[in-house]
């Protein structure tokens, strides 16, 4: 009971619950703000069809309604805004800002593994043995 209490109380999955429960509310907020005034502005182009720019192939359950997809479009890119300007910049900034204080590298030395060097050694090996060139006849790419 003691690791499940200890799991649960990470700040990351705290971190996790306020993120969906916010995301929920803002999906909604989203959606209002689409179909009661994007959705209508987009219907406008339309012309006098009642249905915008949908329009019906054989009966009503092949309508292909090109209004709700550009709508859903809209609402996925004013989505991904919000998210990236009010999260994603301000705590990647606030990370960048941390570790110079700390005096620590702008960014993480990614470190390679023994297999990737080990393989890389071997196609360079095979690359010089072949006279510098790959089976197709190209230069190697790195």
């Amino acid at each position: 009971m003691k690791g499940f209490k200890d799991f649960v109380m990470q700040g990351n999955v705290i971190d996790l619950a306020v993120g969906v429960v916010i995301g929920s509310a803002f999906t909604a907020l989203i959606g209002a703000f689409v179909d009661n005034l994007i959705q209508p502005v987009i219907n406008v182009f339309g012309g006098s069809n009642v249905d915008g720019l949908a329009f019906t192939i054989t009966n009503e359950s092949t309508k292909v309604d090109i209004g709700a997809i550009l709508s859903a479009v809209i609402a996925f890119l004013i989505t991904a805004a919000v998210v990236y300007f009010v999260f994603v910049l301000p705590i990647s900034s606030a990370r960048k800002l941390d570790r110079k204080r700390r005096g620590l590298p702008e960014e993480e030395e990614t470190t390679v593994s023994e297999d990737i060097v080990l393989l890389t050694e071997i196609r360079d090996a095979l690359t010089a043995q072949r006279g510098g060139t790959q089976a197709g006849g190209t230069t190697p790419q790195v």
